[in-house]
């Protein structure tokens, strides 16, 4: 079979105003401070697995020049611009319609363009196993992050006995994000993973699925389908796409599907969701700070700051916080007050 990579990059990554816009959000940005945006290191991550050719981007279509500008080595016809978003099952669904009708033996990854791997090698043997797995079977693997604290801003995938290979382990359950109390349970059971929103299958398979659990989306998938490749396609998608059902991958096929394994890894993954998420990954001073950009600290404790533009920044005295400038937009928030930074952002 041959391997293809869907990256899903429609997102406006609202929590980490003002680093990320609306009109330029985090999935481009250099959030790391590495030289390369989040979307870039994703792709690279898949270097020894697809062919560049093979590498498919779903976005929106304001953000289309920004995808042909930092990944150049992607096909135009590769980079699909949803109409308005409608969540992950829509988004695959048109993705996987669009890889079928152009190569029927496709084995596919399907992984968001925003989250942080730390082990690359080990992300690739990975990803190697569970493609070896659904090339010649109806499986849908989903990659389930053994976690290493009580998280609650994660939902879980609990592992049946039942295995599949000598890693992979039939999927009993999905879980919402739990209190603390059922995360430090979750923790300790030792067959509950973090969702990583990461799946593999071949394109038969999860046609099949999509059919039984989600009709109305592969109806219209199938009404859309004559003009794939054609002139009239972006018309056409205009029209129709934004009929699909509005509904997760999740709810709509994992949650329902019989064929569903997960497969445990550890490759020091992160969703990147929150600046205390970044916090935690950056590299840290003695005294427990982060910083990206041209920033000078001075008597501070526990903060991140990020800083985009060339302006220096020199910063005294503050203990567990947030600073982030970029285009003329300051936040300073203590870490505690994160959770609130969405709403800010909406804010005039």
């Amino acid at each position: 079979m041959n391997n293809h990579v869907v990256i899903m990059a429609g997102g406006i990554g609202s929590r980490f105003w003002p680093m990320s816009t609306p009109t330029y959000p985090k999935q481009f940005i250099d959030v790391m401070g590495v030289g390369k945006s989040l979307i870039q290191l994703t792709a690279d991550r898949f270097k020894d697995i697809c062919p560049n050719e093979n590498i498919w981007v779903v976005t929106s279509q304001k953000y289309v020049d920004i995808v042909k500008e930092q990944l150049p080595m992607v096909l135009n016809s590769h980079i699909l611009a949803e109409p308005e978003p409608r969540n992950t099952a829509p988004c695959i669904a048109y993705a996987c319609w669009k890889i079928k009708a152009d190569d029927k033996d496709a084995n596919i990854v399907v992984t968001p363009s925003d989250a942080l791997v730390i082990d690359t090698e080990e992300f690739r043997r990975t990803i190697k196993v569970a493609l070896d797995f659904t090339a010649n079977s109806n499986a849908i693997v989903t990659l389930g992050m053994k976690p290493t604290r009580p998280e609650t801003g994660y939902g879980y995938i609990e592992a049946s006995k039942d295995f599949g290979t000598d890693e992979i382990r039939k999927a009993k359950a999905f879980k919402e994000k739990p209190n603390c109390e059922l995360a430090e349970k979750y923790l300790a059971d030792g067959n509950f993973f973090w969702n990583a929103g990461i799946f593999v299958w071949n394109v038969s398979s999860i046609v099949s699925e999509l059919r039984t659990y989600a009709p109305q989306i592969t109806g219209i998938m199938d009404e859309l389908s004559p003009y794939l490749y054609t002139d009239k396609e972006k018309e056409k998608l205009k029209v129709l796409f934004p009929k699909c059902e509005m509904i997760s991958i999740d709810y709509a096929v994992m949650e329902k599907s019989p064929n569903i394994f997960v497969l445990p890894a550890e490759f020091g993954w992160s969703d990147l969701g929150s600046w205390g998420s970044l916090h935690t990954l950056l590299p840290q001073d003695d005294d427990k700070n982060a910083t990206v950009g041209n920033v000078e600290l001075h008597n501070c404790t526990n903060t991140i700051v990020h800083t985009a533009d060339e302006k220096r920044a020199v910063i005294v005295g503050l203990h567990n916080y947030i600073v982030s400038e970029k285009s003329g937009q300051l936040l300073i928030c203590p870490l505690s007050d994160e959770q609130h930074i969405k709403e800010y952002s909406q804010q005039n």
